[in-house]
C-alpha cells in the first residue's frame, strides 16, 4: 500500500494513494477509548453522539481525576519546545526563560510531555480539580484564540492599497516645509 504525503504548515496528512479497499462493514466498538473525562466524560460522550454507554478500554489507563501540567522549576531549560504544543495557551513563558503552567488553563491534554527532552513536565492531580461545562468552554474559547491568533494573517489588494496610500501621505508630510 502507498501513501502520499501532504505537508501543510500546520501539520502533515496521509492520504491513501490509488484504489484502496476499505471493510464494507466495520464493527461496532466494545470500549471506549476516553479517559479525561471519566465516567461523566464518556456518558457526556454518548448522550452527545446518540451512542449508547459503552466502558472504559482497561488498556487505556483508569478513569480518575482530571490531571494538569506541572514544571518542575530547577530541570526547566527554557527550550519552549512545549510552548508550541499546548492548544491552549497554558504554559507561559519564553525561550531560555523558566516556563510554568497557569494550572486553571491546562485540559490535561498531555501533549507538552513528550516534546519536553528533559522531562520536567509532570501530571498532578488535585482534588479540588473538576471538570465541567464552564471548564469546557473556557478551554474551547482559548483553543479558538489561539488557532486565530496562530493563523497566517492575508491582506487583500484593498488593504495593500490603503497601506502605500498612507505611507506616501506620511513621506509627503516629512517633506513639506
Amino acid at each position: 500500500m502507498r501513501f502520499s504525503h501532504r505537508r501543510s504548515a500546520r501539520d502533515a496528512v496521509i492520504q491513501p494513494a490509488g484504489p484502496m479497499r476499505w471493510p464494507l462493514r466495520q464493527a461496532a466498538p466494545q470500549s471506549t477509548v476516553v479517559r479525561r473525562g471519566g465516567v461523566s466524560g464518556i456518558e457526556g460522550l454518548a448522550a452527545l453522539t446518540g451512542q449508547p454507554l459503552i466502558p472504559l478500554d482497561p488498556s487505556c489507563g483508569q478513569a480518575g481525576p482530571i490531571r494538569r501540567a506541572l514544571i518542575d522549576e530547577d530541570r526547566c531549560i527554557g527550550c519552549a519546545l512545549c510552548l508550541k504544543v499546548c492548544p491552549t495557551d497554558a504554559i507561559i513563558g519564553a525561550f531560555r526563560y523558566l516556563h510554568t503552567v497557569a494550572r486553571d488553563d491546562c485540559t490535561g491534554c498531555e501533549l507538552c510531555l513528550s516534546p519536553c527532552p528533559v522531562d520536567c513536565i509532570e501530571m498532578t492531580s488535585l482534588p479540588t480539580d473538576q471538570w465541567g461545562a464552564a471548564e469546557a468552554a473556557r478551554a474551547r474559547q482559548r483553543f479558538e484564540r489561539r488557532e486565530e491568533r496562530l493563523a497566517p494573517k492575508t491582506q487583500g489588494p484593498q488593504d495593500h492599497q490603503h497601506v502605500l496610500q498612507a505611507a506616501l501621505l506620511r513621506a509627503a508630510q516629512r517633506r513639506a516645509p
